[in-house]
């Protein structure tokens, strides 16, 4: 059993930054690949960033490429999230979620390929 605990979220405005940090306890976290998803209010749980295990690989949807970034240390059991110039539309629910030797694609991640999740944290952006 993997546990995972978000923090970092907030209300911002528009253009602002935040960090997002996923700490996970039980097993060897540096054997999960792990993955950002947000889900806004009505809509679907979408993948927003993913870091492989083996090689650190990093992986994003368009709509956050040159925004946001995806990093992990291991020595801390700990995946974040950096946000930058954040808009409104990336106002939502953002959960964090990990599976142990992850060997699907990382050009997009579906949710149900992943087993353990956080409780989320709120993101909202004011425009």
């Amino acid at each position: 059993q993997v546990q995972l605990v978000e923090s970092g979220g907030g209300l911002v405005q528009a253009g602002g930054s935040l960090r997002l940090s996923c700490t996970a306890s039980g097993r060897t976290f540096s054997s999960y690949g792990m993955g950002w998803f947000r889900q806004a209010p009505g809509k679907d749980r979408e993948w927003v960033a993913a870091i492989s295990w083996s090689d650190f690989y990093t992986s994003y949807v368009d709509a956050v490429k040159g925004r946001f970034s995806i990093s992990r240390d291991n020595a801390k059991n700990t995946v974040y999230l950096q946000m930058n110039s954040l808009k409104p539309e990336d106002t939502a629910v953002y959960f964090c979620a990990a599976e142990e030797y992850y060997s699907g694609s990382y050009d997009f991640l579906n949710p149900l390929d992943f087993t353990y999740w956080g409780q989320g944290t709120q993101v909202t952006v004011s425009s």
